[in-house]
């Protein structure tokens, strides 16, 4: 199985592409997930195809701004940088990497997400931009598999929560639950898209579909 990570520097990816596969990221690479220019460059250079294609990408805090407690400490600078990160960077990739997907296999495309991206299980409230970046990216996903399926029938694609990983991005985020390292988090995200059947559905590290 032929395997590309974007996003294999950062904690997660890094374990993901330990297991094999071809790695994208912008410490080692220059890949720019923010940036559709080195988007479209990057994997404009690889020849694929490509039978699980992974975006392990993303980030609570983006230059110092913590997640927002409160409206007043909304901040649209702030809120853009988590939408161009975390949900239009992932969309961006799609569109770029659909032709190094296989049209006559199965084939993946899978994104890391969040439970706070859950509209119908947020009762806390609170981490605005995060939580609206990450909804954002469950509906881009799902409303792409619509339209994937047509040219690619039997393409699945998948949001997946990983748990809380013991990575930078949980740093101080944690609030006492508890974390699992990365390499045990890569295993339960290949585990759960080993056995995925239907495209554009969330699931969490276990298995079990999240509410949009």
């Amino acid at each position: 199985m032929q395997t590309l990570i974007i996003g294999s520097s950062g904690g997660i990816g890094a374990a993901l592409l330990a297991r094999g596969g071809v790695g994208l990221s912008r410490s080692r690479d220059g890949f720019d997930i923010t940036s559709e220019v080195s988007v479209a460059h990057h994997l404009g250079a690889l020849d694929g195809p490509f039978d699980r294609i992974i975006v392990a990408t993303g980030a609570l805090e983006i230059d110092g701004a913590r997640p927002e407690k409160s409206l007043k400490s909304l901040d649209s600078a702030a809120m853009l940088a988590q939408f161009s990160l975390n949900a239009i960077g992932p969309a961006l990739v799609l569109k770029h990497a659909l032709r190094l997907m296989p049209r006559d296999r199965k084939t993946q495309f899978a994104v890391l997400s969040a439970r706070v991206g859950s509209i119908g299980d947020n009762a806390l409230g609170g981490w605005y931009g995060y939580r609206a970046a990450k909804a954002a990216l469950n509906q881009l996903i799902h409303t792409s598999s619509i339209e994937v399926a047509r040219s690619h029938p039997l393409a699945i694609l998948s949001l997946i929560r990983p748990g809380t990983v013991a990575t930078p991005l949980t740093l101080g985020h944690s609030a006492g639950h508890p974390t699992v390292a990365p390499e045990v988090a890569a295993d339960n995200i290949l585990r759960v898209l080993d056995g995925v059947t239907q495209t554009g559905r969330f699931w969490d590290w276990q298995g079990i579909e999240i509410p949009w």
